[in-house]
């Protein structure tokens, strides 16, 4: 998944909240790391690319800490997703 900020957004703000919850629509799940570059740099306009970036995945872990791991040090401890299937015609 990626995270990334537009203009005025903190980005610290994706890393304060102890549960993520992310709604993803099926049809912006991409194959390769290129597609997402492709998307972003269209999303911004003329090529840019935002103002941060992060690639998320999974919930955050680290074993930097007296070499225990330890959740949420640099982020969500868990992470959900939702998929919203978009590509079928409703009836």
């Amino acid at each position: 998944m990626a995270w990334f900020t537009l203009g005025r957004y903190a980005f610290t703000l994706n890393m304060l909240p102890d549960t993520r919850i992310v709604v993803l629509k099926v049809s912006d799940i991409v194959g390769t790391y290129e597609e997402v570059w492709a998307r972003l740099r269209e999303w911004e306009g003329n090529g840019n690319m935002p103002r941060t970036f992060l690639w998320v995945t999974g919930p955050s872990r680290t074993g930097d800490i007296e070499q225990t791991i330890q959740l949420g040090a640099h982020g969500p401890r868990r992470l959900h997703i939702v998929l919203v299937d978009d590509t079928k015609e409703n009836p």
